[in-house]
Parts: C-alpha cells; sequence; structure tokens
C-alpha cells in the first residue's frame, strides 16, 4: 500500500504534468511557423523593411542624389536645395574607402550655418586624421525640419549606394507638419499593437504581399486610407499664422511618439537586414535656456481658480524685479499656480528659473522639464523619443552616442542651455566638434578606426585650418539664418499659405 508520501508526490507530478501540457500543445503548433520564419530569413523572403510607414504615404519620392553629367558623381540635385545643402560622392567607391552617410535634420546640416562646420565635416577630419590610410568620406543627408517619416525612403536609397556606415541623428521634427492619424484610431489599440508586433515577422509579410497579389494590389495599393503628404515638407509655421495651428491634442501627440518609435525601429531593421552598421544618436535639446514655444491653460480651469491662477502668476512677477533676492517669495506662489494649472508650460518655466535662482537643482530640473514636455508647440524631442532611442539601442545592440547626455555632463548643474546650443535644438561650433569626437571615439571603440600615433594632434590642427578657412560671409550667413529661425520659431513667418497646399486637417 503506497504510503501518504507517495501519494503526493504522485499528485504533484500529475498537477506538474497538467500544467506544462498546455504551453508544450501550444509550442508544438507554432514549431511550424518558426521553421517557415527561419526559412525567409535564409532565403531573403518577405523583409519587413520593403514596406511603407503605416502611418503615412507621399504623393511622390524623389531621389536625393542624382548622377551628374559626366556620370561621375551622385548630387544633390538643384530642386533639392531649399531642404538640402549641396552634397556629393564618388559614383564608383574606392577600394580604400570607408563612406558614411549622416541622416538627420537641420542639426545633422548645421544649422544655422551650413555642413561646413557641422559634425558630420569634422567627424570626416577626424578621421582622416586618425587613419590616412584609409579615404574617408561623411556624406551630409540632413534635410530641414525632415521627420524620420521623410529619411526612411531616403535611408532605402542610399543603402543602395555601398555605405559602410550610417548615423542616424533625429527628433526634433515629428510634429512639425500636420497629418490625421483617423485609420490608426478607426482600427482601435489592440488592432494596432497586433499588426506593428505581426509586421515585423517575415512570414506575416509573406503572407500579406501573397494576399495582395491574388487580389491585383499592390502593397502601396492598400495605403489609401493613409494621409498623403507633399513631396517636400510643408511645415506649419512656414505659412504665417502656423503657431495659432498648435493645440493641445494628446491623442495626436502619443501617435506621434508612436510614429518616431516605428521608424527608428525600421530604420534599425533596414540596416540590418541590407548588412550595413547604424549608429543612433540621441538627440540634445536646450532645457534651461528655452522657454515654450506655445502655452494654453487646462480646458476645464474654472473661473475662479482662473483668477487665482493669474493673481499668483501676476505677485510673483512682482517678486521678481527685485531680482534674485525676489526668487525665494516668488516660488511657493508659482507652486500654487502650477497646482491650480498643471498643464501650463510657460508657468513651470518661470518656476524652473526661480528654483535654480535659488539654488535648488533638482526640482528646477523637473521644472524644466515639465515646461519642455507640455510645450504645445513641441520643437524640442520629447522625453518619451528620448527613451524610445536609448531602449531601442539597448534592445537591438545598436551602437549608441548618448548626445543629450554628454553635453548635460558638460553644462552648469547639468542642465543644458545657452553654453552649448544656439537656440532651442542647434549646437554651436563647439558643440558640433564634442559630437564628433563622441563619434569618432565611438568608431574607435567598435574597433571601425584604428588610430595612428599622434592622431589627437594632428586632427586638433586640422581643425583649426579648416575653421580659419572659412570667411567672415560665412558666419554672417549663419547669424542671419539663426535670426530667421527665431522668428520662426515664434510663428512670425511672413509667407501667406497658397491655395493649393491643403489646411490643417482635423485630428
Amino acid at each position: 500500500m503506497p504510503s501518504e508520501r507517495d501519494v503526493f508526490s504522485a499528485s504533484r507530478q500529475r498537477v506538474a504534468r497538467r500544467r506544462w501540457f498546455r504551453p508544450t500543445a501550444v509550442l508544438l503548433s507554432l514549431s511550424p511557423l518558426v521553421v517557415i520564419e527561419a526559412l525567409c530569413v535564409c532565403f531573403g523572403w518577405g523583409r519587413p523593411a520593403r514596406h511603407d510607414d503605416p502611418f503615412v504615404g507621399f504623393r511622390s519620392v524623389r531621389p536625393l542624389f542624382v548622377l551628374n553629367e559626366d556620370r561621375t558623381r551622385y548630387e544633390v540635385p538643384a530642386a533639392r536645395q531649399m531642404y538640402f545643402r549641396p552634397e556629393s560622392f564618388p559614383a564608383k567607391k574606392a577600394n580604400n574607402e570607408f563612406r558614411v552617410f549622416c541622416l538627420g535634420g537641420s542639426t545633422v546640416q548645421g544649422r544655422p550655418f551650413a555642413i561646413e562646420t557641422s559634425f558630420t565635416t569634422w567627424l570626416e577630419i577626424s578621421l582622416q586624421a586618425a587613419d590616412s590610410r584609409r579615404r574617408w568620406e561623411v556624406v551630409n543627408c540632413g534635410g530641414i525640419s525632415y521627420a524620420t517619416y521623410r529619411l526612411v525612403p531616403i535611408l532605402r536609397e542610399l543603402l543602395g549606394h555601398e555605405p559602410d556606415l550610417i548615423i542616424l541623428y533625429t527628433g526634433h521634427n515629428e510634429f512639425l507638419e500636420d497629418r490625421s492619424f483617423e485609420h490608426v484610431r478607426a482600427r482601435g489599440e489592440f488592432v494596432n499593437r497586433l499588426i506593428a508586433t505581426a509586421g515585423r515577422l517575415r512570414t506575416f509579410t509573406l503572407m500579406r504581399e501573397g494576399y495582395l497579389h491574388l487580389r491585383g494590389d499592390s502593397v502601396t495599393d492598400t495605403a489609401d486610407d493613409r494621409p498623403q503628404l507633399p513631396t517636400e515638407v510643408e511645415s506649419l509655421l512656414d505659412y504665417r499664422g502656423g503657431l495659432e495651428a498648435y493645440h493641445r491634442d494628446d491623442r495626436w501627440r502619443r501617435n506621434v511618439i508612436a510614429q518616431f518609435r516605428h521608424n527608428v525601429r525600421h530604420m534599425v531593421e533596414m540596416t540590418r537586414e541590407a548588412g550595413v552598421d547604424l549608429i543612433l544618436v540621441n538627440p540634445v535639446s536646450n532645457l534651461s535656456d528655452s522657454p515654450p514655444f506655445k502655452s494654453e491653460p487646462r480646458a476645464d480651469l474654472g473661473t475662479a481658480e482662473r483668477r487665482a491662477w493669474v493673481s499668483l502668476r501676476r505677485a510673483a512677477r512682482e517678486h521678481l524685479r527685485q531680482g534674485d533676492i525676489g526668487a525665494r517669495e516668488a516660488v511657493p506662489l508659482l507652486e500654487q499656480a502650477c497646482e491650480i494649472d498643471p498643464l501650463h508650460a510657460a508657468t513651470w518655466y518661470m518656476l524652473a528659473e526661480c528654483t535654480l535662482k535659488i539654488g535648488k537643482i533638482e526640482p528646477a530640473r523637473e521644472a524644466y522639464l515639465r515646461a519642455k514636455e507640455l510645450d504645445v508647440c513641441p520643437l524640442r524631442i520629447l522625453e518619451p523619443m528620448n527613451e524610445a532611442v536609448l531602449e531601442i539601442a539597448h534592445q537591438t545592440g545598436t551602437p549608441l552616442v548618448d548626445v543629450q547626455a554628454l553635453f548635460a555632463r558638460r553644462s552648469p548643474n547639468g542642465l543644458v542651455g545657452g553654453d552649448w546650443l544656439l537656440d532651442h535644438v542647434h549646437p554651436g561650433i563647439p558643440g558640433h566638434r564634442l559630437i564628433a569626437d563622441a563619434l569618432a571615439d565611438k568608431l574607435v571603440t567598435l574597433g571601425v578606426v584604428r588610430p595612428e600615433p599622434g592622431w589627437r594632434d594632428r586632427k586638433e590642427q586640422a581643425f583649426q585650418a579648416h575653421l580659419a578657412s572659412l570667411d567672415d560671409l560665412y558666419f554672417a550667413k549663419g547669424s542671419q539664418r539663426l535670426e530667421v529661425v527665431r522668428r520662426w520659431t515664434q510663428g512670425r513667418a511672413e509667407l501667406a499659405r497658397p491655395a493649393t497646399t491643403s489646411a490643417p486637417v482635423p485630428r
């Protein structure tokens, strides 16, 4: 007769078998899909990177680089130089050439100056000083106001030009163009997540292509429900009254962030599929010397609350007229104002400045971040987007240069401001050199560059020689562009929206 111990042990074994039966059955049922997915990878079938952004489409896509007349170089055509600077590279890649393409917006381009003082130029000089045995070609593909969804087609083009490395610095331009996400909202959050997850599987992609083929459709034929953006950027701020088009819209904000995350991951996958290395750059923003561009009170603010809020802000301003001494009295007043209306970005910025003046660094940092995140016109990358860059780099094992952290370490109290940035996002020339140094160091760490002895001294000499080669007109034009950018961020553009340009779409 079995003992109680034997019965108990047998019972536990039966429970364990039942517990493992269901997941084992599920795994066995999924095993054919795993095999099919592996075969797709081996034979290059159903690459997800071949498909477009599920959020937006384009009326047409033009190449960024075309062959010149003698067919020796690829060049940015005149038609695209409103957004890109003149740039080129050899049509035939030399045996010892290491070709780098840098993608992004105006920061990559070097604004308010130009390519000549962008980190791309400093990087090329640095690499040449480090290893003169190779020919280093760093190509600047920074487009004014270009967001990730406009960079994806450019990356697809560049992958056909024998790149050795892609550098991606992007995130500040995602909110510049108005576009509807109604087609995304109509599907529902669960379906959107399911599609996003399945869309990364080659099996799903292959089945989708087969289904569309049987229907006589193509992938692009199914994109009619997406907003069709114009060939070139139509920023809201490019037109008179552009700032007035911005209002608080949390749903739109979430969709923009989701689109950014999707596109960054998509570009990582594209380069990996092509066997090309990529470095992600986490962008830097001006935190302490850039007030919010537009603030709005919370929608449900009552009359009495509004009067109290206005009174607190007015009293705080009176104290601030006394200078730094009045900041201590202003802080509790502004804290009360923020409690009444926690959504008003400008009030948080006032609180941040006062808190910093009385030496409370961490509370000031939190208030500065609140001000940036609540900006109704977000012209600086938002924190969830910075976090997405870091997260994607970590999850995919992609090399990362964290410029936000780099600048913070070299800024007073760790608050990035006017010491390094000329405006809300654009580094000065020393900032671009700092970014180039960080990228060069990363390439050395990765073993891509094997520097020769004394390379840092040669680099510094080459930097000084290049800087001296730029004339006064170059810097004068940069100052003019900086003023234009400041007027643009204030919504003071003079251009009237043409009749052929669509008005902002309802969200």
